[in-house]
C-alpha cells in the first residue's frame, strides 16, 4: 500500500478481412499467435468457441488492424519464458515508447510504467475488461496482485488516447488484460523459479478441464520473496486467482475471485547522496534514525501492508451470428497500513500540544506513525456488439463507485508522553463515483476504405473531507470524441489517421496542492502498416496537444507520491517505428525507435515570490529517444534464446530545464532462454527458462526526483534555480532461473 492512495478497485479469432479483410495477422511481439495455440489445445470443443466467447470479455475496449490505433498484442507465449518473479511492467519493458522503473531495483515490488513520456497514473489499466486504477491517486500498484502474470492470457497495450475504455482516460496508454481462459482438459501446472537477491517465486496452478462440456474450475496459488537489490527492500508477496466457468453452446459465465497480500519494506525515498550514489548504491535512507547513544539504526518496521481481493461476474451470450452482450459485476476490497519511524516532526501536526520537560519546551519528536486504507470499489461494466461484412458496432460502458476511509495514528513518540494510547490524528473519508458510455463503429466504405467513430460521455463525481489527504469536492462532465480513417492499398499495406479527445479529472494529491484543473487532450495519429510473410512494419507519427496538462514538478511528498502541477499548453510529438523481421527460419529481428518533443509552451515558475515565465520548456520524465530491440534465435525446435536491449534517452527531473534534474540516458541488455521438453510420462512438458538481467552490469537509474527553494536572492532575474536531486538506482547484472511442470 503505496502512500495513502492505494487501488480500491476493487479469443476471438485473429482479425479476418472479408472482401478486402483478407486473413491479416496483427503485429506482435511474440513468435507465435493466441490462435495457434488454442489451435493445438483443441480436443472435442472447436476454436471458435473456444476463443469468441472468451474474449468478449475484453472485446469492448480492445482494437484490430481496422481500428486507426497504434497497438501491440502479447500473447500468454511471450509472458511465460520470462515470467520469473518480476513484475507485469519489467516485463512489458521492450515495447515501443515504454519506460520502466522498480522502487526495490529489480522488478519486485513497487514498479511502474511510463508511456510517450506519460507516467503511469495517466496509463489506464483494466482487467478483463474493468478497471483497475486506483480511483484517488490514478496510479497502478502492481504488487497488490503478484504474480498475476501466471493467469494472464493476453494483453493489448494501445498508445496515446486509444479507443473508449472503462475507468479514468487515457493520456498516454492503455494496458487491458484478459484472464486466463478455459481449458478444455484437467492439467496441472508447477513453477518454481529462484534469482539473485534471495528471489524466489513458487506457483502451483490447475484446472478441472470441461466437465460434461461446460463447467470448469481452476485456480493458482503463489508466493513471491525477495531481498531486493535496494538494501532491506524485501518483498513477501502472495496471491491467488480461481475461476468458475460455465460453457454454453452461446453463453460463457464465469467467476472470478483473485487477489493478494503485499509486504514490503519501504524504498520509495530514493538516494539524494551522490558519494553513495557512486559508491553505495543500494543504501536506503527509509526508517534511517539516530539513537540515544548516538549509533545509526534503521526502523524494523518501516513496512508497507496490504490485502487486496478481487470478485468479478461475467455474462457472455451470443444471441446471434451478428449479436452479442456482456455483462460484467465487480467488487474489490482492499485494506492496510503503511508505518514510519519519522525524524524531528513538528507535534501541531498531528495534535500534539507542546510539553515541559525539564524545563524546556518541546514542540518536536522523532515519532512512529501509522497510516490506515480501507476502502471498497463496486461497480458494472456492460457491452453490446453488433457485426456484419460491413459494420462493427459497440455500445458500452459502465457505473462505478469508490469509498475509502482514511486514518492516521501515532504509536510512539520519543520526546513527549502521548495523550493516549495509538493516538489518532486524522480520519477522512472519500468517495468517487465514475459513470461513462460509449459507442463505436467500424464501417467498412468500400473495398479499400473503413471510417471508425468513437463518442464517449463521462462523468465524475469525488469528495473528500480531509485536511491531511484532501479537501475535495468536484463534478465533472466530459465528451470525448474520436475518430478515424483506414485505407487498404493492398493486402500488405495500410494507411491510418485518427483525431481522438480526452478529458481527465486532478487526483487527490492535485487537489492537496492547490486548486488544479481538469487536463484536455487533443490526440492526433497518422500511421502505415506493411505486413508481408516475413516482415511487418508500424510506422506511427503522433501529435498530443494538452491544454492545462498535470505535469511532475519532479517532487515527491514525504512518503514518495509525485507532485503534478498544470502546465497549460503543451504538446508531445513523436514518431514511433516498430517491426518484426523474419531474416532466417532461425533468426528474428524486432526493433523499434521513438523519437519525440515533448514541450511545455508557457511554462510559468515561482521564484522569489515572483512568477516568471520560462517560455518553452521539457516536460519532466519524458526521454525524446526510446529505442529496443529483441535478437531472436531459434536453435532447435522448442528453443529460443533472445537478447533483450533498451535505450532511454536522457531526460529533465523538473519542468525549468535545470541542468541539476537531468537524469542521464542508459543503455540496458537482458538475455533470455527458454526450453521446453515434451515428455509422455509423468509430466506432459518441462520447461527451463534462464533471463540475465542488465548482461553488461551497467549503473543507471532510471527515475529520480528534483526540488527546488528560493536560496539564492543574489540574482532574482536568473532561472538556474537552487536545487537538489534523488535516484533511484537499478540492479546491475543479476539471475532467474525456473523450471514449469506441466501435468
Amino acid at each position: 500500500m503505496k502512500p495513502l492512495f492505494k487501488q480500491s478497485p476493487l479469443c476471438k479469432k485473429s482479425p479476418e478481412r472479408s472482401g478486402f479483410f483478407k486473413a491479416k495477422t496483427i503485429f506482435t511481439i511474440t513468435l507465435f499467435s493466441s490462435v495457434s495455440l488454442f489451435a493445438q489445445e483443441q480436443k472435442v470443443i472447436d476454436t471458435t468457441k473456444v476463443t469468441a466467447l472468451d474474449e468478449v470479455l475484453v472485446s469492448a475496449v480492445r482494437v484490430t488492424a481496422q481500428t486507426p490505433v497504434t497497438f501491440t498484442n502479447i500473447t500468454k507465449k511471450e509472458l511465460q519464458s520470462r515470467n520469473l518473479g518480476q513484475d507485469i511492467p519489467a516485463l512489458l519493458n521492450y515495447l515501443p515508447s515504454v519506460v520502466t522503473t522498480s522502487d526495490a531495483g529489480n522488478g519486485i515490488g513497487y514498479s511502474a510504467i511510463s508511456v510517450r513520456g506519460s507516467d503511469s497514473r495517466r496509463v489506464n489499466i483494466t482487467l478483463n475488461g474493468i478497471p483497475y486504477n486506483d480511483s484517488e491517486s490514478q496510479g497502478t500498484f502492481w504488487v497488490n496482485m503478484p504474480d498475476f502474470t501466471s493467469s494472464v492470457q493476453s494483453m493489448q497495450l494501445q498508445r496515446g488516447v486509444g479507443t473508449s475504455t472503462n475507468g479514468a482516460g487515457a493520456f498516454g496508454a492503455s494496458l487491458n488484460l484478459l484472464t486466463d481462459s478455459y481449458a478444455l482438459e484437467s492439467n496441472g501446472e508447477i513453477s518454481n523459479s529462484f534469482g539473485s537477491f534471495n528471489t524466489r517465486k513458487h506457483t502451483v496452478k490447475f484446472s478441472t478441464g470441461l466437465m460434461n462440456n461446460s463447467f470448469e474450475l481452476a485456480g493458482r496459488v503463489s508466493n513471491i520473496k525477495s531481498d531486493g537489490y535496494i538494501d532491506r527492500a524485501e518483498s513477501d508477496l502472495k496471491s491467488y486467482f480461481f475461476q468458475g466457468t460455465y460453457v454454453g453452446k452461446t453463453t460463457l459465465i464465469k467467476g472470478l475471485v483473485f487477489g493478494g497480500t503485499a509486504k514490503t519494506y519501504q524504498a520509495w525515498n530514493g538516494l539524494e547522496d551522490l558519494e553513495k550514489l557512486e559508491n553505495d548504491r543500494t543504501y536506503n535512507v527509509s526508517g534511517q534514525y539516530i539513537d540515544d547513544q548516538g549509533n545509526l539504526r534503521f526502523y524494523d518496521n518501516e513496512t508497507d501492508n496490504y490485502n487486496q481481493d478481487h470478485y468479478q461476474l461475467h455474462w457472455n451470450e451470443k444471441w446471434s451470428d451478428k449479436w452479442n452482450t456482456n455483462l460484467a459485476f465487480h467488487y474489490t476490497k482492499g485494506i492496510g497500513y503503511y508505518e514510519n519511524y519519522k525524524v524531528g516532526e513538528d507535534l501541531s501536526e498531528y495534535g500534539i500540544a507542546p510539553q515541559i520537560i525539564d524545563g524546556e519546551e518541546v514542540v518536536e519528536s522523532d515519532l512512529i506513525r501509522r497510516k490506515w486504507l480501507d476502502n471498497d470499489f463496486y461497480g458494472t461494466t456492460f457491452s453490446a456488439n453488433y457485426k456484419n461484412e460491413t459494420l462493427d458496432f459497440i455500445l458500452g460502458g459502465g457505473m462505478n463507485k469508490y469509498e475509502g476511509a482514511h486514518r492516521g495514528n501515532v504509536l510512539w513518540t520519543r520526546s513527549v508522553v502521548l495523550p493516549e494510547y495509538d493516538l489518532e490524528y486524522y480520519n477522512d473519508f472519500s468517495t468517487k463515483t465514475d459513470l461513462n458510455f460509449f459507442v463505436k463503429a467500424n464501417v467498412r466504405i468500400s473495398d479499400h476504405l473503413s471510417l471508425f467513430g468513437d463518442l464517449q460521455y463521462r462523468n465524475v463525481a469525488y469528495k473528500a473531507n480531509g485536511n491531511e489527504t484532501g479537501l475535495v469536492d468536484d463534478n465533472f462532465n466530459f465528451f470525448n470524441p474520436k475518430a478515424g480513417i483506414t485505407y487498404i492499398v493492398n493486402e500488405t499495406n495500410d494507411i491510418y489517421f485518427s483525431y481522438a479527445r480526452a478529458n481527465r479529472e486532478p487526483n487527490r494529491n492535485d487537489y492537496e496542492g492547490g486548486n488544479p484543473k481538469p487536463e484536455k487532450l487533443n490526440d492526433f495519429e497518422l500511421g502505415w502498416r506493411y505486413n508481408a510473410p516475413k516482415t511487418k512494419l508500424n510506422i506511427n507519427g503522433y501529435f498530443m496537444r494538452y491544454k492545462d496538462q498535470l505535469v511532475l514538478t519532479g517532487e515527491l511528498n514525504d512518503v514518495g507520491a509525485p507532485f503534478r502541477e498544470n502546465s497549460g499548453n503543451s504538446y508531445r510529438l513523436g514518431l514511433e517505428i516498430d517491426a518484426k523481421v523474419m531474416v532466417s527460419e532461425k533468426f528474428i529481428l524486432r526493433p523499434n525507435v521513438t523519437v519525440s518533443s515533448n514541450k511545455n509552451e508557457d511554462f510559468y515558475f515561482q521564484r522569489d515570490g515572483v512568477l516568471q515565465n520560462l517560455g518553452s520548456t521539457n516536460i519532466a520524465f519524458s526521454p525524446n529517444v526510446i529505442v529496443g530491440n529483441a535478437i531472436t534465435f531459434l536453435p532447435i525446435k522448442n528453443m529460443q534464446v533472445s537478447l533483450l536491449s533498451k535505450f532511454v534517452g536522457e531526460q529533465y527531473m523538473s519542468n525549468i530545464d535545470s541542468e541539476g534534474s537531468k537524469l542521464d540516458s542508459y543503455s540496458i541488455s537482458d538475455l533470455n532462454v527458454s526450453y521446453e521438453i515434451t515428455t509422455s510420462s509423468v509430466f506432459k512438458s518441462i520447461i527451463i527458462s534462464g533471463l540475465v538481467n542488465n548482461i553488461f552490469d551497467y549503473k543507471y537509474e532510471s527515475n529520480g526526483y528534483f526540488y527546488t527553494y528560493d536560496d539564492d536572492f543574489s540574482n532574482p532575474g536568473s532561472i538556474s534555480t537552487i536545487g537538489g536531486a534523488g535516484y533511484f538506482p537499478q540492479a546491475g547484472i543479476n539471475f532467474s532461473a525456473g523450471v514449469t511442470l506441466k501435468f
